[in-house]
């Protein structure tokens, strides 16, 4: 946070500035003694806003109210921000049909939501043993009973537990199949 101080009147250290007026209007490249002058005559300051540019812009107004609106569009910026998570959802092999309708429409739930979810098959015990292939259909029917559009991020693998698989949600394809189960007039 240090290098986003924003420097006021005397703290600037540019010989030449671009300067904008209280008003937005361009005043010009100015010296800084003629800059500062300029806004003490309008009773505001002087706030260096880019200062990488060549010469450094610095616009004169209120500092209170240009932080005022530098904080307001910080929390609309932040409130914009989706945190996505990796939800986890864990089936063994003997997990009853009505068992994984519910753990697939809960993560169905966390995919419109907008997370990834992870898709686990857990093994213990003698379960081990099983072929591959059939503890790789046991979770790709788990994955075909998730009524919402996903596609694989990661596809099913053996995982420490037994086998996992990894899914994100599918915009495209979910507004096609919201578009489709549409009544037609």
């Amino acid at each position: 946070m240090a290098t986003d101080r924003i420097r006021i009147n005397n703290e600037i250290h540019a010989p030449e500035l671009r300067v904008l007026g209280a008003e937005g209007e361009n005043l010009g490249v100015l010296s800084l003694e003629a800059a500062l002058a300029a806004a003490k005559t309008a009773g505001k300051d002087l706030i260096e806003i880019s200062p990488s540019a060549v010469p450094p812009v610095a616009k004169i107004m209120d500092y209170g109210k240009f932080e005022y609106e530098r904080s307001k569009k910080e929390k609309v910026a932040k409130a914009k921000v989706k945190v996505s998570e990796t939800k986890e959802v864990q089936i063994k092999v003997g997990t009853g049909d009505n068992d994984m309708i519910l753990k697939a429409k809960k993560a169905a739930e966390w995919l419109a939501e907008g997370h990834r979810v992870r898709a686990e098959l857990f093994l213990k015990g003698r379960y081990k043993g099983m072929s591959e292939e059939f503890l790789k259909t046991r979770l790709e029917k788990f994955l075909t009973h998730i009524p919402y559009a996903y596609k694989i991020a990661e596809p099913i693998t053996r995982s420490p537990k037994g086998f996992a698989g990894v899914i994100e949600r599918d915009l495209i394809a979910q507004a096609k199949r919201e578009k489709e189960q549409q009544p037609t007039l």
